[in-house]
């Protein structure tokens, strides 16, 4: 099919989303079994939009369940510093930005589900050909999790710049101008960027393949207590024998777009596991926690652990210079320009393949190494040593990780994310 057949098919029916053109000169150079061309147009009917809760909303729901009036509410936030009439601003502007992105839809004669982030399941993932994450980062990472599968474009648009990065959604001039971006991916003047995610699979004891969401519950001690008992991979305590044989390795239900984040819930206890790197040997770390990221959140949390500071820099050079008697410079330009080369090179592409690991705070003694405390791999394995601990995908999905559990976080070609790239 030429590209302007193409563009003629397009016309005649439903008008898409998405124009995944054949032989487009914007498609990325990627060249997986996902790749469009292969696929030829994508003409999406059904759109999911998924909406982020918005603080005033999560008040007024905490609130009404305690049975307090709106006046109440007014005082209780005056009291913690934070104003209603501002809240009720930002939700009106977000409330705003959603239906502006609804009316250009259906516009297109496109059918659209506009679903809160509490009620996005599997089911709506299989109604929706293309999702919309309709918030900032945090649900855009949301929405990304629950897709299985590489054939559903999902789309961030960042309802409210002025107060979110939106680092993974359109640029933010497409917020208010969302028709100029429908009419852009209509035409397929876009690029695909196939975001790599990782996949985790789950075994031994000490485990709950049942997942929290960190956003709509608060953990709890009766929660955790319950890992402490033997349990199969359905989540039941286990009966009999404990020389049973363990359960088989269970792949977990959700992909993570930015990190998996392994540690103690009390973020002041020193978390106590072992890991393997690439079917390496097995080492004993005692630390803050661990952190695997994607190449997409290698800006994000993985980036803050390992930045240096222009402060730390300029330490070590006066050090490097005092030890050496080089003539190093110590002038604010170059301290900058070393920073930001060491800082840069923490950042890699979100396609990808490599995991990047990192320890946080590493404990070293005569009980405890720490060979290397980041590095890139393909395969991490975990074993689990602690008490109250949790695995934590993209800051918002938590699992129970407690002793006897392991972990194996890899990659897989069939995980990838298909996004879109639209320029300014």
């Amino acid at each position: 099919m030429s590209r302007r057949s193409a563009v003629n098919l397009l016309s005649l029916g439903n008008r898409a989303v998405v124009g995944a053109l054949y032989g487009s000169p914007l498609r990325t150079l990627h060249t997986s079994v996902c790749d469009p061309s292969s696929k030829g147009a994508f003409k999406p009917e059904r759109v999911a939009v998924v909406t982020k809760t918005t603080r005033y909303e999560f008040e007024q729901q905490r609130y009404r369940y305690a049975g307090l009036s709106s006046e109440d509410l007014k005082q209780l936030l005056a009291m913690k510093g934070s104003s209603y009439s501002g809240l009720l601003e930002r939700h009106n502007i977000h409330t705003h930005n959603v239906e502006h992105i609804v009316r250009s839809l259906r516009s297109e004669g496109i059918d659209v589900r506009v679903v809160k982030r509490g009620e996005y399941d599997e089911e709506v993932v299989r109604w929706a050909d293309t999702i919309i994450s309709a918030g900032g980062d945090g649900t855009m990472l949301l929405v990304a999790s629950k897709v299985l599968s590489n054939d559903k474009p999902v789309v961030g648009v960042n309802t409210d710049p002025e107060r979110s990065e939106g680092h993974l959604c359109l640029p933010v001039r497409y917020t208010r101008a969302f028709p100029e971006a429908l009419q852009k991916l209509c035409r397929g003047e876009f690029r695909w960027l196939w975001r790599q995610r990782i996949r985790l699979h789950l075994e031994g004891t000490g485990i709950n393949p049942t997942l929290l969401d960190l956003h709509e519950q608060q953990l709890s001690l009766e929660q955790h207590c319950q890992a402490h008992r033997i349990t199969t991979m359905d989540g039941q305590p286990e009966t009999g024998s404990l020389h049973q044989s363990v359960p088989k390795p269970s792949l977990l239900p959700v992909r993570s777009l930015n990190e998996i984040f392994i540690g103690e819930s009390l973020s002041s206890r020193a978390s106590y596991y072992e890991i393997s790197v690439d079917d390496g040997p097995w080492e004993k770390q005692k630390s803050s926690g661990l952190s695997i990221c994607t190449g997409t959140g290698s800006k994000a949390w993985s980036y803050n652990i390992n930045k240096l500071t222009e402060q730390t820099v300029e330490e070590v050079l006066k050090i490097g210079k005092s030890l050496t008697a080089l003539e190093i410079p110590l002038n604010r330009e170059f301290i900058d320009k070393v920073t930001d080369e060491y800082n840069e090179s923490l950042v890699f592409a979100p396609d990808d393949r490599r995991l990047f690991y990192s320890i946080r705070e590493p404990i070293v003694n005569r009980v405890f190494s720490n060979s290397r405390q980041r590095g890139f791999a393909s395969r991490v394995c975990v074993r689990s040593r602690c008490w109250d601990a949790c695995m934590v995908v993209d800051g918002g999905t938590s699992f129970e990780f407690n002793d006897g559990a392991i972990a194996t976080i890899s990659m897989s070609e069939e995980d990838q994310l298909r996004t879109v790239v639209l320029e300014n």
